[in-house]
């Protein structure tokens, strides 16, 4: 199904896949080959290169209603004028306006006011998730996009598309660029045809299964190549191409065809395709295979994208799947049960969502329509929800007949929102297992809340066997094979965006206030690095993985993301309950610092003899393994920030973006081969701004640990020069004032 080419490979002039020992190329040819990827060719129109590191600046960036809020804040506090390039700002997260009263409303109102002082486009709640509309208004062959969400992917329409954290997003306002080392570009090799009743989250999951776990892809671009994009619908590519962030790959790009134009002429933009292939021979630093003829219908278990398999063989037998799980949940909860959903050898399901940027496209619920059709979801505890990824796509399923098929078949139809993608709507109830075609399934991130007794599980799969399942009354099923039915063409219709989107992209209205509702609060001042760091560990993670659902958890408190300080108190919420308070403890302490001139008391009894200097800037710390997989959210940083810490400590990071929010919130990204440290040790660093200043790699710390003092080696990893300027003046936002 999918195989994976360790060493380089090369893309022919016949158009196959060839690994580079077999290719024979001379070095010269190799260099040429090099530059023959898209990737390549759309990263040099881009940016300048200077040794192993690129400066890019993006076409158009976008953003949605739990993160533009604090990107224009960061961005106008750094000086923002006006949006130097289209930035579209959309309402897809807290566009139910559930929690907190007036807040989320509050930032939409705030957003449109935005829009129209510096010049963007903005599109009302309930009208499009983001990466749809980008995928109908703003993708453009050869482009790049940056958006402030971690799926933001175009590759299926020849836009290389990058998720950061805010504060990449307010650079280039700023005009500032976005560096990176050069990346590696890997070939993934499409062939074959897929069966039918296998969909588009079928071969992702394939994918995310063979590259997440051995870290295969991990900030590197994919490129899709190969006889198989031909057999994939736009629907099916652009389905495939989101699930790409769960490999933890950088960015994608794919061949583009006749069936790419036709995309772009249905929606009114023929002039914005371009053709895209690679110039063969062309030169990839890594390759997979993916057969897409041999691809079945897939699981993801909880509690990651990763842990996937055949849905044949899960039901084969089920319980050993479901029991590792549930052993897995029960670190969360001690009394959660998934074995219990199997009876009398079938699996039954309490809940089936198809939804937003993966699972809400015309084709798929036209699919899961027409398997649907003429049958019912059953009067028991199962329930099916579907979200139209936009209301074009909307319309076009209610003109052509399926919504009256999925409604009659017992379904809830509702708008384009993304609240199942993150724990905002459609919680189940406490031990139900969910199967949604919807991009992740980490712990709680369908919305339960295991610190008061809850804990619900999401297994991911393709719209069309959750469809199978539906039809079953909610007994697992799997589609393979379902009868064919000729789908009826779409006919994308923008009216609804012409009479409700406000464009304002390049038309800045400077006169324009900004509206601010009472939870809009700005960033706390933060102070520069100093040149010795008194740290304490106030948090120690032990999971291989911390996703940022776990650093700063998704569901309601995203309705604070626009309040630093109040969101600041859900921090590790869900992983660590006392780490709020032992972060504001060394938060005051450094204040009491500040304003005496000496360390307070309770400090130097910790410290039981050893005496740092009394500049020393006292700040806390999370130690972990792996942290930042998932969301590009710059609040799992940021908050970290708010409540005094200075830096993170851990094995390694899981993501680019993770470990750029850290950096762009002044906190030092160090790792440490054995970072075996306990909450209540203290790291002692001299010199440190200097070091930073230098570009020096390695730095000395002196652990403090129960009495007991011994130095320990903490890596920075390689820093750029603008990196570097961040960190010592505190934070992005110094950074900007300073040089403005």
């Amino acid at each position: 199904m999918v195989k994976l080419i360790r060493q380089g490979a090369y893309y022919t002039e016949e158009g196959r896949l060839v690994k580079e020992s077999q290719a024979f190329m001379t070095s010269d040819k190799k260099a040429k080959a090099v530059k023959g990827t898209m990737a390549y060719r759309i990263l040099q129109a881009h940016g300048t290169r200077e040794g192993e590191t690129l400066r890019l600046k993006f076409d158009a960036a976008v953003s949605h209603d739990i993160t533009y809020v604090g990107v224009i804040q960061t961005a106008k506090a750094s000086g923002l004028d006006a949006f130097p390039i289209p930035y579209t700002l959309t309402n897809c997260h807290n566009s139910l306006c559930a929690v907190g009263g007036t807040i989320n409303e509050d930032d939409h109102v705030f957003g449109l006011s935005a829009a129209k002082k510096y010049g963007g486009d903005y599109v009302p709640a309930h009208l499009a998730v983001i990466h749809q509309y980008m995928r109908e208004c703003g993708a453009k062959g050869g482009a790049m996009i940056l958006g402030s969400d971690s799926h933001t992917r175009y590759g299926a329409l020849g836009t290389l598309a990058v998720g950061e954290g805010g504060p990449e997003i307010v650079k280039q306002l700023l005009g500032q660029t976005y560096d990176i080392k050069n990346p590696e570009v890997v070939a993934v090799y499409l062939k074959g045809k897929p069966r039918r009743g296998v969909g588009p989250q079928d071969v992702a999951l394939a994918l995310i299964k063979a590259t997440f776990p051995k870290g295969f892809v991990k900030n590197k671009i994919l490129e899709f190549i190969g006889p198989g994009v031909a057999h994939l619908s736009m629907d099916f590519r652009n389905g495939v191409d989101v699930m790409t962030t769960e490999t933890a790959c950088l960015s994608s790009i794919w061949e583009t065809d006749d069936k790419t134009r036709a995309y772009y002429k249905e929606h009114g933009r023929e002039e914005d395709f371009k053709e895209l292939h690679p110039v063969r021979p062309a030169y990839y630093d890594a390759a997979v295979t993916v057969d897409l003829t041999r691809v079945e219908p897939m699981i993801a278990l909880p509690f990651h994208p990763s842990n996937a398999v055949t849905l044949c063989e899960f039901l084969e037998n089920p319980t050993p799947y479901l029991e590792k799980v549930q052993e897995e949940g029960r670190k969360l909860d001690p009394a959660f049960t998934l074995t219990d959903r199997v009876k009398e050898g079938k699996v039954y399901v309490s809940q089936a969502i198809i939804a937003g940027c993966a699972g809400g496209s015309y084709e798929n619920l036209a699919e899961a329509a027409e398997i649907l059709r003429g049958k019912s979801t059953g009067d028991g505890a199962f329930s099916l929800s579907v979200y139209p990824a936009s209301q074009p796509i909307y319309r076009g399923l209610m003109e052509n007949g399926y919504l009256t098929a999925l409604t009659d078949a017992g379904a809830v139809v509702k708008t384009a929102f993304c609240g199942p993608c993150f724990g905002a709507g459609d919680v189940p109830a406490n031990g139900g297992l969910s199967i949604r075609h919807t991009t992740r399934n980490f712990e709680n991130r369908e919305g339960s809340k295991p610190s008061e007794g809850q804990l619900a599980a999401v297994a991911l799969m393709d719209a069309r066997s959750i469809a199978a399942t539906a039809a079953n009354g909610g007994v697992l099923t799997s589609a393979l094979g379902c009868e064919a039915k000729r789908l009826k063409k779409y006919k994308f219709d923008g009216t609804v965006y012409r009479s409700r989107v406000y464009r304002g992209a390049g038309k800045p209205q400077k006169d324009v206030e900004l509206v601010y509702g009472p939870n809009i609060a700005d960033w706390p001042e933060q102070i520069p690095l100093g040149d010795e760091l008194l740290i304490k560990v106030v948090s120690r993670l032990t999971d291989p993985v911390t996703t940022t659902d776990e650093l700063i958890p998704s569901g309601e408190t995203s309705s604070y993301r626009s309040n630093p300080e109040k969101l600041a108190s859900f921090a590790l919420s869900r992983k660590d309950a006392g780490y709020v308070a032992r972060a504001k403890e060394v938060r005051a302490w450094e204040a009491e610092r500040r304003r005496t001139g000496e360390l307070p008391a309770a400090v130097i009894a910790e410290l039981q003899g050893f005496l740092p200097a009394k500049t020393a800037i006292l700040g806390s710390v999370v130690v972990s393994e792996r942290p930042g997989d998932g969301s590009a959210r710059e609040q799992a940083a940021s908050c970290q920030r708010v409540l005094g810490g200075v830096a993170n400590i851990c094995r390694e990071y899981a993501t680019k973006r993770y470990r750029s929010n850290l950096i762009n919130w002044g906190m030092l990204p160090f790792t440490c081969e054995k970072p075996d440290f306990k909450v209540g040790d203290y790291l002692y660093i001299e010199g440190v701004a200097d070091a930073v200043k230098r570009g020096d790699e390695r730095l000395v710390a002196k652990l403090i640990s129960r009495g007991k003092q011994r130095d320990v080696v903490l890596t920075l990893g390689e820093l750029t020069a603008a990196e570097r300027e961040i960190l010592l003046a505190g934070c992005l936002i110094n950074r900007n004032r300073e040089q403005r």
